[in-house]
């Protein structure tokens, strides 16, 4: 597959996997979806790889979540798969499936969709101009899976439903110390540090590290369930006025007006 949206490279034995579209502060796409599958499949199942990690282009965004141009409804023009127009839930998958650790690296805003990624990865490590939280319920949506019942597990059912009913952003040391983020660094050795991290993973044994990437999932597996049923509702809510109002107000620069669809 040739890539568009995404950037891949290896180098001693990591497969670095960059989200390219800086212009829109690496928000995703049906298209970047689909290129995020592909490089995963192809690094999770390359034996001379032995770590993956996420990344975004550019100093703005690690990954600002779904792209609201592109969504009126549903998102793109119908022609991916998946049940809100693009298959982010299999990119969730993905990442928790390929027996190797995938490591997140943030810098700038990991925020909505981009803070579910970074949550999803096994690890994550961040500079400190990183910025996390979700928008969801101010943009008409919602991650009804990993994104809302994983967070819970990584950060605790009180501070994940801060994050999501109150939408606020954090830094990267508030999120260092609600246990979202493993490390902070400062933004010039971000880089090196990633890369440090990497190295000591790849001199450890793959089969171990794969048993016990299976063996951590086995205890959220369920979750992956539960996702699967509330995606297929949120395709329902994305046809609604309501959840539109959240795209159509962000497209416009506006506050959205939610109150107005409450009977």
């Amino acid at each position: 597959m040739t890539y568009e949206d995404i950037l891949y490279d290896v180098r001693n034995h990591v497969a670095t996997i960059t989200m390219n579209r800086p212009k829109v502060y690496n928000a995703f796409r049906p298209k970047t979806c689909v290129e995020l599958i592909d490089a995963f499949q192809k690094a999770g199942y390359d034996n001379d790889i032995g770590a993956i990690v996420l990344t975004g282009a550019g100093p703005k965004a690690f990954c600002t979540g779904g792209d609201q141009s592109d969504k009126d409804g549903q998102y793109g023009d119908g022609s991916t798969r998946g049940p809100v127009g693009m298959p982010i839930d299999e990119v969730h998958s993905i990442i928790r499936d390929v027996p190797k650790p995938v490591v997140a690296k943030v810098r700038g805003f990991a925020i909505g969709g981009g803070n579910v990624l970074a949550t999803l990865c096994d690890l994550t490590l961040a500079s400190e101009t990183a910025v996390f939280g979700q928008v969801g319920p101010k943009m008409g949506s919602v991650d009804p899976g990993f994104g809302t019942a994983y967070l819970a597990r990584v950060v605790g059912e009180k501070k994940a439903r801060e994050m999501w009913y109150l939408c606020r952003r954090y830094s990267a040391q508030e999120a260092l110390a609600m246990g979202l983020i493993n490390a902070v660094f400062p933004d010039d050795q971000l880089d090196a540090g990633c890369d440090a991290w990497c190295a000591e993973m790849v001199e450890k044994s793959p089969t171990a590290i794969a048993l016990a990437k299976k063996s951590f999932n086995a205890d959220s597996e369920n979750i992956r369930g539960i996702g699967g049923l509330a995606f297929q509702a949120l395709k329902l809510y994305y046809g609604t006025a309501e959840s539109k109002e959240g795209g159509a107000a962000f497209r416009e620069k506006r506050p959205p007006n939610f109150r107005k669809f409450v009977e």
